[in-house]
Order: structure tokens, then sequence, then C-alpha cells
């Protein structure tokens, strides 16, 4: 592992944030911290996961998009924010492209995404698994 990143996961690992497996096409549920004057709150904001970016560094991000009163809204997400409260998968979607772009176009029934039942987790390596 080369210098920088083995930096960029020593950081990741002091931050302490466990981030769920989701890829675009995935519905998740984003709890974004929001300041407004002295008071702060978590907002829920939930939408289809079009894009991430960066893979797995310091530096990744992902976008959202929704439906807001019939206007499409996206939102890109640094994954490490700490303004970040939890990210939350809703629903996995079956999708066969990494950048969902094409849904900006879309509307309605076209716009879908088949629900994947096929799911299974990435597996992931424990501290004690090899002993």
């Amino acid at each position: 592992m080369n210098l920088i990143a083995q930096l960029e996961a020593e950081q990741i690992a002091s931050l302490g944030k466990t981030i769920p497996d989701f890829k675009p096409g995935d519905t998740v549920r984003v709890g974004y911290k929001v300041t407004e004057g002295t008071r702060s709150r978590v907002q829920m904001y939930e939408g289809v996961c079009i894009s991430r970016k960066n893979g797995k560094g310091i530096a990744a991000s992902f976008t959202v998009r929704k439906i807001s009163f019939g206007e499409g809204v996206e939102r890109v997400f640094p994954l490490y924010s700490t303004n970040i409260e939890s990210i939350e998968v809703v629903r996995r979607g079956r999708v066969r492209r990494a950048k969902m772009y094409y849904l900006r176009a879309r509307r309605g029934k076209s716009a879908r995404i088949a629900e994947d039942s096929t799911y299974k987790p990435l597996k992931t390596k424990s501290a004690g698994a090899d002993a």
C-alpha cells in the first residue's frame, strides 16, 4: 500500500463512521445535519443514488436524486462528511450502469428502477477472521 492510501485509510479509521454498502440505483435515505441560526437538526433526504465518485477514498462522494413537487432535485454528499448523521439503504436497485444520468431525462414509469431481490452483501474482512 502506498503512503497516500495508508494516510487516507488512517483518516477514515479515525472518523469511526460505518458506511453501508450501496451503489448507483439504490434508494438511500441520508440524514444530513442542518444548522439554522443557533439550532441544529437532522433532515432526511431520500432518493435514488445516481452516481458515486472517487471510490472508497476520503474524497469519495455520491449524488442522490429525488422528485420534489414534480421537479427533479439532485444533491451531492461527501461520503465521509461530518454533517452526515446516517446513511440507510431503503431499496436495492438492479441496474447495469455505474452512472444513472439518463434518469434526468425520464419521468414517470420510464424512470422506475427494478428492485434487486437477489442482493448479497459484500464480505468484509474482520480483525479476527484469519485466526
